[in-house]
């Protein structure tokens, strides 16, 4: 397995890391929540996407979904001029 993309919540768009992720990569995310710092592991294992968070695993089941959740959680960021 390749080495995971580490990056600062908001460093890419949402697309950049679903297809990091999608070509066999995890991505762990640094995220601050309430003052503290926390990773999350961002996979996919060829049928299900996963956030592994702290506290919780989240499935997704489409790539739909998972961008959504990126986007909502603060993860990724949307491409420059996309409000959805």
């Amino acid at each position: 397995m390749a080495d995971p993309l580490r990056i600062e919540a908001g460093d890419l768009e949402a697309d950049a890391i679903l297809e990091a992720i999608e070509e066999g990569r995890h991505v762990v995310v640094t995220t601050t929540t309430l003052g503290d710092e926390h990773e999350v592991t961002l996979r996919y294992d060829g049928s299900v996407y996963y956030c592994d968070t702290p506290t919780r695993l989240h499935r997704h089941e489409s790539a739909r979904e998972m961008r959504t959740c990126i986007r909502n959680m603060g993860y990724g960021t949307a491409p420059v001029g996309d409000d959805t």
